[in-house]
């Protein structure tokens, strides 16, 4: 009876030794687990690079001026010695593959290509002025491919008078129109005036590599369907709707826009610049302003006072911008990679935006929004930056928000920095700025690596609606808001060696002075 009841004993002790490893085991599962998925996102966001985006003959703006036919432009009629031209009265038609240089003025006409869809084209732009009352000012019906290029120091103008009449199946809508890929580069300058429609568009790829362009545009200012692939160039956009616009409704895997670099000034009453496939941008200086900027969207708690940095006081909640437009800086239905740049942004909506990942690994950022300045509906990751966000409702935004280094001030309305998930309408006829449906997840954390931050808010400076961990890093916070906190988080809070400041001691307890709920500190703008 003593042996079995010591080996009853023996067994039973085994057991719960066993459970209890059992256990161990799942939860160090559990928090590899956790800590692998925190970590891949960035991992796992592929990019392209240049040479995948570019050819050699796209970045090529030279010609033979020998072997080139020339088109001459007078007035109301054209002339050209060579069979591959036929002209009737101001329309110009191209047949045949080749090099083609025009120049002079075209009262109320147009330039059609129509080739074979095996051939290559090349226009000379050489101090052209071409307008069409009533349709395209250059018309890509056929070719394999066609290069538009500026002459060295040529002033070009192309433009529409303000209808687009059909002269076949096709809905020409833009000043220049190409049912074919399309490269615009040279060393000159061409000026879009497009009063109706808007002012290039590709209906396969879209591709720029060098070049000065001015457009003003009733709509897109430029628009591809397939891509949008930028190089370098100088642009000014000023647009009715998007300024950059890539977007391919028929397949997801397409409609991306890819930028290398470049200087950009860019007013747009609609996105400054949007993709409906992923968007990547490697170098630039961008401008951009959306609607009225940010200052049309007066943005208020019950009671706001920015105290010791702020300068917004007393404001009433107002919008003046129409719920159906999406006026957003940068934006993507997929993710967004930007590698480096100059970022200058004053917009209605958020100034940099995805329906999926964003992931920054550099660039300077000086961003005002009347809505959120970077906004994810998926994982917001930033390896690197320096970030100055003067006016935002929430400074950064994302399901979850992980932040190895870099220099962050911001000021804003509500959470500096929030993880909460949940989606934001977009899109030309997308909803309010500042719809997101946050609730608490278990999918929702804010990790911080490293960097510099000095955080002034109205709502909680830093809201995780799950974990909240801070691994490095010197973090001042300043929390103005009643009711809310520096540090709030839903989950679990850990402090493994960063540097905190707060005004309210809740590095010491996060989330009990008043906070609860992540992203519910404020009124989003127009509620």
């Amino acid at each position: 009876m003593k042996k079995t009841a010591i080996l009853s004993l023996l067994l039973v002790i085994l057991l719960c030794f066993s459970a209890c490893t059992s256990t161990g085991n799942s939860e160090a599962s559990k928090s590899s687990s956790s800590e692998t998925s925190q970590t891949e996102t960035a991992e796992s966001v592929s990019t392209v690079s240049s040479s995948e985006m570019f050819t050699d003959r796209d970045m090529e703006i030279g010609y033979d001026e020998e072997t080139s036919a020339r088109i001459t432009l007078s007035g109301n009629s054209a002339s050209c010695d060579s069979d591959a031209v036929q002209i009737s009265d101001s329309t110009v038609t191209i047949t045949d593959e080749g090099t083609y240089i025009l120049s002079g003025t075209l009262n109320d006409g147009m330039i059609i290509v129509n080739a074979e869809d095996t051939d290559k084209i090349q226009l000379v732009l050489d101090n052209v002025e071409i307008t069409s009352s009533t349709s395209a000012a250059i018309y890509v019906l056929e070719a394999d491919k066609v290069f538009i290029t500026t002459a060295s120091d040529s002033e070009n103008t192309l433009a529409n008078g303000g209808e687009y009449v059909a002269i076949d199946d096709n809905n020409i809508d833009a000043v220049i129109f190409s049912k074919s890929d399309l490269t615009l580069n040279g060393a000159g300058t061409l000026t879009i005036n497009a009063a109706a429609g808007h002012g290039i568009v590709s209906k396969d790829d879209l591709v720029l590599t060098s070049g000065t362009y001015n457009i003003t545009a009733a709509s897109h200012g430029l628009s591809g369907k397939d891509s949008v692939r930028i190089a370098n160039g100088t642009y000014t956009i000023t647009s009715g709707k998007d300024g950059i616009q890539a977007e391919n409704t028929d397949d997801t895997s397409l409609g991306f826009l890819y930028i290398a670099g470049g200087t950009f000034t860019i007013t747009a009453d609609g996105d400054g610049i949007s993709a409906s496939a992923y968007l990547q941008i490697e170098d630039g200086s961008f401008t951009i302003t959306t609607g009225e900027g940010s200052a049309s969207v007066t943005m208020t708690t019950d009671t706001m006072e920015f105290g010791q940095r702020g300068g917004f006081q007393d404001q009433t909640t107002t919008t003046t911008e129409e719920d159906s437009v999406s006026q957003k800086g940068i934006k993507a239905d997929g993710t967004i990679t930007i590698t480096g740049g100059t970022f200058t942004t004053d917009t209605v909506d958020d100034s940099i935006h995805s329906n999926s990942d964003i992931l920054v690994s550099g660039g300077k950022f000086e961003l005002r929004t009347g809505d959120d300045a970077i906004h994810s509906d998926a994982a917001v990751t930033i390896q690197n930056g320096d970030f100055t966000i003067a006016y935002c409702y929430e400074g950064i935004e994302g399901l979850s928000v992980t932040i190895d280094d870099g220099t962050f001030d911001i000021t804003s309305v509500d959470d500096g920095i929030n993880a909460g998930g949940g989606t934001d309408s977009s899109g030309f006829g997308g909803g309010r700025p500042g719809q997101e449906q946050f609730a608490s997840s278990s999918d929702s954390y804010i990790t911080i690596n490293g960097g510099n931050f000095v955080i002034v808010s109205t709502g909680d400076c830093i809201d995780s609606n799950g974990a909240l961990t801070i691994n490095g890093g010197t973090l001042d916070l300043t929390c103005n808001g009643s009711g809310n906190t520096a540090l709030d988080c839903d989950g679990t809070y850990t402090n493994n060696g960063g540097d905190v400041t707060t005004n309210d001691g809740s590095e010491n307890n996060p989330g009990q002075m008043g906070g609860g709920m992540g992203g519910q500190g404020g009124m989003r703008p127009g509620r």
